[in-house]
């Protein structure tokens, strides 16, 4: 794969790439449109593929938080056509990696010294990139070591990055600028931590302790010695991406087994730590030969106030969400209504959330759930879809919520598509015998 030799990381530069990808975009429409007056059946796929592929290459040249939105919205698969899932779901695991004698220059920038002289081996050819940071292989002492290097400028950017996507977000979730910077200030939030490689330490050492004791499920040790602001270092750890488990497996017992630990870790993490690893995504887990699921990132971890944590999951009970006066009580608590709503917003937006908290909370309603049913992702479908193409949503103000829904959906439906594509057959409660 070709190397990166620079990135840009003034707000110049990286508007003027933004700028150049938003040409193509343009030239592409004129492409469409010309093509669609001589032929009026022409669907939008042509169209869909080219603007997907022209926004990626874009985003992978600058990384940082404009690729980690990209990243993001490739789990939203009920949202975005298939095409831009497609391509922005490489930006998981799959990004073009900076060049051996970047690697150097950054190492010595961020942690004092060159890489050679603190690690017996190590790699200049990085055998993972991705939005915010690329991973090297060493060695010290025997230990087989992964290295995760940030790129450049990643953290200074953040803000000016998420200044230029503001206006697509704003018009993609149908959201008001006036009410909606709590939700940019919780994704800005969650981004600069992600940029915090001591903080990543601090939490992958906290949450693999506590987790340590669930089965069938393993963390890497992590060393604070050779880990900085902007470097960590941690035991290299043999296995295959979740992703593509996914597609070898064959063996429903073991794609049960994996489940069954992706879900007790998760459960556990949600009901007893109060805090979540809220970033689901294949390149964050791997199976090891042993078929032990290894969680191996923890920049981005969601904690969960008791005051949105209790009204939340009270909903996943039908005995509360079917009593009116309760639902309506904690759709206020969870910030979805307001008092001054008029009367129309009070019986859309009840019925709307009524319909997301029933589908959100099926699998909790059974014993065992499989989540391969297509009955349940048939009706996630419909249910994203019947909402972003409604008109009177449109109309309404569509800021609502409070800002802890962000990451705690993205936390669930990123959850429900990786065992969705494990195939995996689930015990619900069993993760309560950990707590």
């Amino acid at each position: 794969m070709k190397t990166i030799d620079k990135i840009p990381t003034g707000k110049i530069g990286r508007t003027s790439k933004l700028v150049q990808t938003g040409v193509k975009i343009g030239g592409n429409y004129l492409k469409y449109y010309g093509k669609k007056a001589f032929n009026p059946e022409l669907t939008r796929d042509e169209l869909n593929e080219d603007n997907a592929s022209d926004i990626y290459d874009g985003l992978k040249s600058l990384k940082g938080s404009a690729l980690k939105v990209a990243q993001m919205l490739s789990m939203e698969k009920n949202l975005l056509p298939g095409a831009y899932v497609e391509k922005f779901s490489l930006a998981q695991f799959s990004v073009p990696p900076l060049s051996a004698p970047l690697v150097r220059k950054t190492f010595k920038k961020y942690h004092g010294d060159y890489p050679e002289n603190l690690y017996d081996t190590f790699a200049t050819q990085s055998v993972n990139a991705a939005s915010i940071g690329q991973v090297h292989k060493a060695t010290k002492d025997g230990k087989k070591l992964a290295v995760k290097i940030q790129y450049p400028g990643v953290a200074d950017s953040i803000s000016s990055d998420l200044a230029m996507v503001k206006p697509i977000a704003l018009k993609m979730f149908n959201l008001q600028p006036k009410d909606s910077e709590k939700y940019f200030q919780e994704v800005e939030g969650k981004l600069l931590e992600e940029t915090d490689y001591i903080l990543e330490v601090k939490q992958s050492r906290e949450i693999s302790e506590a987790c340590k004791h669930i089965p069938n499920i393993s963390f890497p040790k992590y060393y604070e010695e050779l880990s900085s602001e902007r470097i960590i270092t941690m035991d290299w750890m043999d296995g295959v991406h979740l992703s593509d488990f996914a597609k070898q497996n064959n063996d429903q017992e073991l794609g049960d087994k994996i489940g069954q630990a992706l879900w007790d870790f998760y459960m556990f993490q949600i009901h007893g730590l109060k805090q979540v690893h809220a970033d689901p995504h294949p390149g964050n887990f791997m199976v090891s030969e042993n078929d032990e699921l290894i969680a191996i990132d923890f920049g981005c971890i969601k904690q969960i106030p008791r005051e949105f944590y209790d009204p939340y999951f009270s909903l996943t009970n039908r005995e509360n969400l079917n009593n009116q006066e309760f639902f309506h009580e904690k759709l206020l608590e969870l910030e979805i209504l307001d008092e001054n709503d008029s009367q129309k917003e009070r019986e859309f937006f009840s019925s709307m959330f009524y319909e997301m908290f029933e589908m959100f909370s099926t699998p909790f309603q059974s014993e065992n759930f499989d989540f391969t049913d297509e009955k349940f992702w048939n009706n996630l479908t419909r249910l994203s879809e019947k909402y972003s193409k409604d008109p009177e949503l449109r109309k309404m103000n569509g800021n609502r919520g409070s800002r802890h829904f962000l990451y705690m959906s993205r936390t669930f439906f990123g959850l429900y598509n990786l065992l969705h594509d494990l195939k995996a057959k689930v015990n619900i409660n069993k993760f309560r015998v950990y707590l």
